[in-house]
């Protein structure tokens, strides 16, 4: 089976885009085709089986190639998601590209720039690590 199951409505626009795509190429096929043509190619039996998979499933709290907000070491960023990974504990792994690199040190005569960063969020996307005063590493505004 798959490891990125999409939401309903993903999997039901690309059933539509498929069916399209075929049309343009001359070939017809049913909706009810194409959904089973979606669910195949990740990885299930049939479209069932994948429609049960999508309402069971943990929704991740960001999509790759969404701009994101949030803290990072109580430094403000903008960032893409680059990276996403489903953990089997609920969790997800996340990899961001800071637009503007993130400087992670507080100390006055000291910088360190982080240009990307990988890190573990659970659904709220915040990270479970913390710094010394108990701030979590990374907060997603969701």
């Amino acid at each position: 089976m798959a490891g990125f199951i999409p939401g309903m409505d993903a999997a039901k626009a690309q059933a539509k885009a498929l069916r399209a795509s075929l049309q343009a190429e001359g070939r017809e096929i049913g909706h009810s085709q194409a959904l089973e043509l979606v669910a195949k190619s990740h990885g299930f039996k049939d479209w069932n089986t994948l429609h049960a998979a999508i309402g069971n499933a943990p929704r991740p709290p960001v999509m790759v190639g969404q701009v994101v907000e949030g803290h990072y070491l109580k430094q403000p960023f903008l960032a893409e998601v680059v990276g996403l990974t489903a953990l089997s504990d609920g969790r997800w792994q996340v990899v961001l590209e800071f637009d503007a690199p993130v400087d992670v040190v507080t100390f006055d005569s000291f910088s360190n720039f982080r240009s990307r960063v990988t890190k573990v969020v659970g659904a709220d996307g915040v990270s479970g690590d913390k710094t010394s005063d108990g701030v979590p590493h990374l907060v997603l505004k969701l």
